[in-house]
């Protein structure tokens, strides 16, 4: 007599995604269809009762998922037609907008690496100081240095003090130092 093995979910993904598959239409769509199950399906897992197929469960699971995707796009869609009619009759026109964030992109990108590296962790990741030095691998003191740096040359800009910021390549090279007899040192040129 054979005993039939319980069917685990491992097992059970393929029949889950070619489900997902036929449903979506769309590969991508459908592994995150089937990865939305799976959460759903832990996240559920007390309410599977003993005995309960488990396949036709998680089938039951995707299928109900998916309604609901469908449901909250189409709430979505209504909402967005909805807003797109009010922003089109109260928006004024983006090119300067456009401009401007391009201006400030353009700014940010002629920072030096470095400069730009502990802007980006401490402005636009959100990070605090000792979180973006301890990323960079530097003691916050110089991280602030840099932030300051930073700050300045684009506070230049924008006071209108300097048309653009060097690129890197355009970036004066630092006076090397080279020792000469006696121990001392004198600038390479």
């Amino acid at each position: 007599m054979m005993l039939r093995k319980r069917p685990d979910v491992l097992d059970l993904l393929v029949p889950l995604r070619r489900y997902a598959r036929s449903l979506t239409r769309d590969p991508a769509q459908a592994d995150d269809l089937v990865h939305d199950t799976l959460v759903r399906a832990l996240e559920r897992q007390g309410t599977l009762r003993p005995g309960t197929n488990l396949r036709t469960w998680l089938m039951t699971v995707l299928h109900n998922a998916f309604i609901d995707d469908q449901r909250r796009r189409k709430v979505e869609a209504r909402y967005a037609d909805a807003l797109g009619h009010i922003v089109e009759e109260a928006t004024p026109p983006a090119q300067e907008g456009h401009v401007r964030l391009a201006q400030v992109r353009e700014a940010f990108q002629r920072l030096p690496a470095e400069q730009r590296e502990a802007l980006h962790l401490v402005t636009i990741e959100g990070l605090a100081y000792q979180e973006a030095a301890d990323v960079l691998g530097i003691p916050i003191g110089t991280l602030m240095s840099r932030l300051g740096r930073a700050r300045a040359a684009l506070r230049t800009i924008e006071s209108g003090g300097g048309s653009r910021l060097p690129a890197p390549e355009d970036a004066p090279e630092r006076p090397r130092l080279r020792v000469v007899e006696g121990g001392n040192t004198a600038r390479a040129s």
